[in-house]
């Protein structure tokens, strides 16, 4: 009954009956170009994560030099990440980027699954983690003492309005916002040099070394909120349908904005040292604001909360425009609701996606917990991130064979794949063991898929064939 409730949403002039797909030629306009790319990249990553995460590094690891190792992993996997998906953007431009990846490599299940998990785990709970983590900071902005998930929910009901304002609305919108995202961190490291140096106990990464025999463990755990922090590159791919020349434009965007996030996260993670220091990092869950306020008092604290404020607006701006790409293309392939495949006739966007992926954020963000959100985000994420590690080895195989090249190579393939894909689930397998409860409901939403798609495919085709 849920089934044919949510079919029979389809627009009028979508379809003339419930359970069918439109068949008018209305399709996703490709109004974005090779800039749009790179800032929607760069977007996608810089959120509110950079602003917090520092901190929780800072609680596994206690020293400068694993904290410093620690953000240069991360900044190396983001890269080959980049890489990776640079080389399947250029092999298969099509319409869901991950989405469409894991479809055309393995089998639609496999890229329901995905899609499912985006819905209601990784982009949901990201956003909801984001707009958490905007409302600490609007206190010591204005002064105001407002609960911190209502502003995170009445700013992601506007950005969802905005975005079904059309394409270049949303786009328009984000990039706005990304200028400022760099500029927020640009002005918290010029801040942070001017700022007094703390005291730094000496210790030794050879200590260290010695007295932790479970570092290994330390260092994976430590690495969540980094990859946390790192992740985003992928959803650009999602906007594939509305780029121009996406198989030119997408890998440049990936390679060239991921190289940008690595070196403004790397200097933010060091001046977040020298003006804190390890413990005084470790202590704070606003290091941003700490950092600031250490140079010019509590002026200075408001200052950097209005930026980490517009970055965060940015990151959920950049969310609320890429995602719902994924549940049209799935609509699209007759796997999920019938509705969402539905374009406005002059926006040409996906309207009921944009609305359907924000009440579901609504809800984590009024259920959920940051901690729990990282937690089960990541695990998510990783599990598909080593997917598309062996997606690339698929279409490598099958290109090879019908004589196909593509405009970008992975360097250093197939070492570095299998790096990425290998990386990607050692850290799943260590949250598995250090965190086994946020863990297992992302694990458990997963799993769910499987007959979820089934149920999808079984009702959708008998509906079709009895309205025949």
């Amino acid at each position: 009954m849920l089934l044919a409730a949510f079919g029979r949403v389809l627009p009028q002039d979508a379809s003339a009956d419930a359970g069918d797909w439109p068949d008018v030629d209305i399709r996703l306009a490709r109004r974005l170009g090779p800039a749009d790319a790179a800032l929607i990249v760069m977007g996608g990553i810089i959120g509110s994560g950079i602003f917090r995460n520092p901190s929780v590094v800072a609680k596994e690891l206690h020293t400068t030099p694993l904290i410093l190792i620690a953000w240069c992993i991360g900044g190396v996997f983001a890269l080959l990440g980049a890489f990776l998906f640079a080389e399947l953007a250029a092999r298969r431009p099509a319409d869901g980027g991950l989405y469409a990846y894991i479809r055309d490599a393995f089998h639609p299940v496999v890229a329901f699954a995905y899609g499912w998990t985006l819905l209601l785990v990784s982009q949901s709970g990201g956003m909801a983690s984001a707009a958490v983590t905007l409302g600490a900071y609007v206190t010591p902005l204005s002064g105001l003492h407002l609960p911190e998930r209502l502003v995170g929910a009445v700013l992601i009901v506007v950005l969802t309005a905005i975005n079904c304002l059309g394409v270049r609305t949303g786009t328009t919108t984000q990039n706005a916002f990304m200028i400022a995202k760099i500029a927020a961190l640009a002005g918290l490291v010029v801040v942070g040099l001017f700022a007094p140096n703390a005291a730094h106990a000496a210790v030794h990464v050879q200590d260290t070394l010695t007295r932790s025999p479970a570092l290994l463990g330390m260092m994976g755990l430590a690495l969540v909120p980094v990859f946390f922090s790192y992740s985003g590159w992928q959803t650009a791919s999602f906007m594939t349908g509305e780029l121009k020349d996406p198989a030119r434009a997408l890998p440049r965007a990936m390679i060239y904005g991921v190289i940008g996030v690595v070196a403004l996260y790397l200097a933010v993670t060091a001046i977040d040292l020298r003006v804190l220091g390890e413990g005084g990092l470790a202590a704070t869950t606003t290091p941003s604001s700490d950092v600031a306020r250490a140079v010019f008092g509590p002026l200075g604290e408001r200052l950097v909360a209005l930026l980490i404020a517009l970055s965060t607006l940015g990151f959920l701006s950049n969310q609320v425009l890429v995602s719902p790409r994924v549940y049209f293309q799935m609509a699209e392939d007759r796997t999920f609701f019938p509705f969402l495949a539905w374009l406005h006739p002059r926006t040409l966007v996906p309207v009921a996606a944009i609305a359907v992926q924000g009440v579901v954020t609504l809800f984590i963000v009024f259920l959920g917990s940051y901690d729990q959100i990282l937690n089960y985000v990541t695990a998510v994420d990783d599990i598909f991130f080593g997917l598309a590690a062996v997606a690339l080895f698929v279409f490598r195989a099958r290109d090879a064979a019908t004589g196909v090249q593509a405009g970008f190579r992975m360097p250093g393939h197939p070492v570095t794949t299998a790096l990425f894909g290998l990386t990607a689930w050692a850290i799943v397998l260590n949250l598995f063991v250090r965190s086994p409860g946020a863990s297992l409901i992302g694990l458990g939403i997963l799993v769910a898929a499987v007959p979820i798609y089934y149920l999808f495919k079984g009702f959708l085709h008998a509906d079709r064939r009895h309205r025949r």
